[in-house]
């Protein structure tokens, strides 16, 4: 009796749902794009409100103590700030220092020397503010800041809070006075207060040189102290700053102020204050936040929790984010809040339960924000002196004060100054609380509104839908390319030698496909030194730069293609010839997957937009010889889409359309890609890496896949 063979075990459902996604690429590739397009433009519906994840924080719940005593010696601060003549600049840091000892802080004096931001290779990822220190400085070109610390009854030294209040010391505004005002009327208070567990300190930062780098120099002396050296100014080869000190000890009379650093605790927060002008328009007082760090690193979320609960609900002040506005009057956006709005009340109807839908006029304001927010994460670069704090992982915010103009009048200044030392001073309470830094609330998150927010895992599924289709297209073009190289393959040779040679064959030709990427990558690499040497040209405008930048980066590629060579000039049958198209386009997938993944984990807000121009044009590209052969309308518009997306998909002009769409095409030129690309290098923006890295390689691999054959 001949036994029958056993059945063969049938693979894992895993093995089973991969390789039916596989053999549906192109309508899970239709499905997922749609639904990730779709689900970014959810967000702002999807919207959670915020809360206090920390019970320690406790805002508001203690009643302010903040007296009308600590409001008038902050006012006599400010009139004597903004009375001082211009070109006085040298007694202002004196003046704060003399009335931060009369309130009975440490202080001392930081002198730092202004660095060239300037493109570095070997610096990129050393964090901003790390240039090189200029040359030849005279003595007036150092910034000084005053630093003032109150050491906490309660406390052991260890944990500290900072306030930060940039000022001109060349020419003080009188909003920068009023800053100083605010901090000065809390620490007034924080000198009497019992309860304090954490130090104060105090940062009058020199902003004649940028907000960002007096607040990053002296980060940087807190956290790595030197000793001598080009940090401290040198009494023998400076005596203007000898005179300047000397001035300075003269004002501060009976008073011991030190140029020695001085330090507290590891810092719990920091807070950045700043006061606007005066405006008419506004109908109350205002305050913006500004969160978003280097790399779109956000403080925790706890933090813009609190201020925003104490500043609506202690205060009366109008919170409000940054929003892109042009997109406020978008006639395509209202009628996609008027669609939303309907199927929330159609739910609605269906079952009273199922909230969803918002109303239009707080779904195109979500949508503005969350633009906003997603647009400053993805560039990387800080929106103010907060930023310099979260690279020493600080959580930090500026908080921006707008005033209108009867609030600063004569009478009402005091009035000005108490609500805002009560917002700072119920912020510093709620943290005061805490026993360890801050941790329960999202460091990941967009917003829609000071009070409503999508975390990561809700807004992340957008990203994973536009990059599904990668890895499954790109393994069914490879099968499917193997697939038709072997038949060719096996009707040339006999058929008891197929199996051996067709092996062979699939490897030496994806490793062509493999090389080809390789070489456009390494001509990545070059083009992102370029620019170190093309801002070495003095006196060039951003156009000449960008013109050479272009020319150069398209010389180094043919130079690369002819040393190298190329996989199409290997061919040997017209079937393998046709097909050879499908290997390197399952290659270029594969490498914007990759790309886009490892850029998701150093910034999210980058992968999710790159993806919205990448992946539509690699799912999308096909040689146009093959198009054209067929004559169809379907082949044409294929072709059309393909240039439509090759041509939008140029870095230069992406930028130069995008903001023409937010901004008018009326004030936008193709230099300022240059000017653009130069500020994230100079904040060494991983950005940058993402649209030099990237980006550009995947859309030269696109274009040699659509020009194949021409």
């Amino acid at each position: 009796m001949v036994e029958s063979e056993p059945p063969k075990p049938k693979p894992r459902p895993i093995v089973r749902i991969g390789i039916f996604l596989i053999s549906h690429s192109l309508l899970v590739s239709v499905v997922c794009c749609t639904g990730g397009v779709l689900a970014l433009l959810l967000l702002p519906v999807l919207a959670k409100n915020t809360y206090i994840s920390e019970n320690a924080l406790m805002p508001g719940s203690a009643h302010p103590m903040l007296s009308s005593q600590d409001v008038s010696e902050a006012n006599n601060l400010v009139m004597k700030l903004t009375n001082l003549k211009t070109g006085n600049g040298r007694l202002i840091p004196g003046l704060i220092a003399q009335h931060m000892t009369d309130l009975g802080a440490e202080v001392s004096y930081h002198k730092f020397q202004p660095r060239l931001n300037k493109f570095h290779p070997l610096h990129f990822f050393s964090g901003p503010d790390r240039g090189i220190i200029q040359e030849n400085n005279s003595c007036s070109s150092y910034g000084i800041n005053v630093v003032g610390i109150i050491r906490a009854p309660r406390g052991d030294g260890k944990e500290a809070i900072v306030l930060v209040t940039p000022f001109n010391s060349v020419k003080i505004s009188h909003g920068e006075g009023l800053s100083l005002g605010i901090a000065s009327s809390v620490l007034s208070l924080l000198t009497r207060v019992s309860w304090l567990a954490k130090d104060i300190i105090w940062v009058a930062a020199d902003s004649q040189h940028g907000e960002y780098a007096s607040v990053s120099a002296w980060l940087r002396d807190y956290h790595t102290p030197s000793f001598g050296g080009l940090a401290r100014l040198n009494a023998e080869t400076c005596q203007e700053s000898t005179t300047i000190y000397e001035l300075q000890k003269n004002i501060v009379t009976g008073a011991e102020v030190s140029d020695v650093f001085r330090r507290a605790g590891t810092m719990a927060a920091a807070l950045v204050i700043k006061v606007t002008n005066s405006n008419e328009q506004v109908e109350q007082d205002s305050l913006s936040i500004y969160a978003e760090a280097s790399n779109g690193q956000m403080p925790n979320l706890d933090l813009i929790n609190v201020v925003n609960y104490l500043a609506v609900h202690r205060q009366g002040l109008h919170v409000q984010v940054e929003k892109l506005w042009s997109l406020l009057n978008s006639i395509w956006l209202k009628a996609l809040g008027e669609t939303f709005e309907s199927l929330g009340k159609f739910t609605r109807s269906l079952n009273p339960q199922w909230k969803f839908g918002i109303p239009v006029a707080d779904y195109i304001e979500g949508t503005a924000t969350l633009a906003s927010s997603l647009y400053r994460q993805a560039l990387g670069v800080p929106t103010g002196p907060h930023g310099a704090f979260r690279d020493y992982q600080v959580d930090a915010i500026t908080l921006e004060i707008s005033p209108k103009a009867s609030s600063i009048k004569k009478g009402r200044q005091n009035e000005f100054l108490l609500r805002g030392g009560r917002l700072v001073e119920g912020v510093i309470r709620s943290v005061n609380n805490l026993l360890e830094k801050f941790h329960q609330s999202f460091f990941l998150y967009l917003l829609t509104s000071p009070s409503k927010f999508v975390s990561v895992g809700v807004y992340m599924i957008a990203f994973a839908l536009l990059v599904a289709p990668l890895p499954m297209l790109a393994a069914s073009l490879y099968i499917d390319a193997n697939q038709a190289l072997s038949s060719e393959k096996g009707t040339v040779t006999s058929s008891a030698s197929v199996d051996s040679p067709t092996f062979t064959f699939k490897s030496w030709k994806w490793l062509h496909a493999a090389k080809t990427m390789i070489v456009v990558h390494v001509w990545s690499v070059i083009i992102t030194l370029l620019p170190y040497f093309i801002s070495e040209i003095p006196n060039s405008p951003p156009i000449n730069n960008l013109s050479i930048w272009v020319l150069l980066s398209g010389f180094s590629l043919l130079a690369l293609h002819m040393i190298l060579g190329s996989s199409f000039s290997l061919t040997r049958a017209s079937q393998i010839q046709e097909k050879e198209w499908v290997i390197l386009k399952s290659v270029t997938i594969s490498a914007a997957f990759v790309g886009l993944c490892l850029m998701s984990v150093i910034n999210f807000a980058t992968a999710e937009i790159g993806s919205l121009l990448i992946v539509p044009m690699c799912l999308m590209a096909l040689p146009f010889k093959l198009e054209v052969k067929t004559r169809s309308v379907r082949s044409i518009s294929k072709a059309a889409c393909n240039l439509v997306l090759v041509f939008i998909g140029f870095p230069p002009i992406a930028y130069v359309v995008s903001r023409g769409l937010f901004e008018g095409f009326g004030s936008v030129n193709v230099g300022d890609f240059w000017t653009w690309m130069e500020s994230l290098w100079v904040w060494s923006s991983a950005t940058y890496l993402y649209v030099t890295m990237v980006h550009l390689p995947c859309w030269v691999l696109c274009v040699y896949i659509l020009l194949h054959h021409c």
